[in-house]
């Protein structure tokens, strides 16, 4: 994607993510990765805030031997990501109303 996105948009696709359902960090990570060109050291410190604001807690999971940690929406993070569907509506009308309308214009 060439359009250079913000931390918000980074925090409402994590939390986009975990409303579908809980998650572990690698697979969340691949699962960000995949709409968004982000590293996974860059995702991990926003899972920890995240976390540390109350918008998600963590449980750990045995796999294969292996403890997994496995991230989920609090209801602090359900509101947060509700607020970031609504302003995120807001603002790709406003981006289509420009692009798209203000595009037409000048054909």
């Amino acid at each position: 994607m060439v359009f250079q996105l913000g931390a918000s948009l980074l925090d409402a696709l994590v939390l986009a993510v975990l409303h579908k359902e809980a998650a572990y960090g690698y697979k969340l990570t691949q699962e960000v990765k995949s709409m968004m060109q982000v590293s996974e050291s860059t995702l991990y410190p926003v899972l920890r805030r995240l976390t540390r604001e109350g918008c998600l807690e963590t449980y750990d999971e045995e796999h294969m031997g292996r403890n997994r940690r496995y991230y989920r929406l609090t209801e602090k993070g359900k509101s947060q990501y509700a607020f970031y569907v609504k302003e995120w509506q807001i603002f790709r009308d406003q981006i289509d109303d420009m692009l798209i309308k203000g595009g037409n214009e000048h054909e």
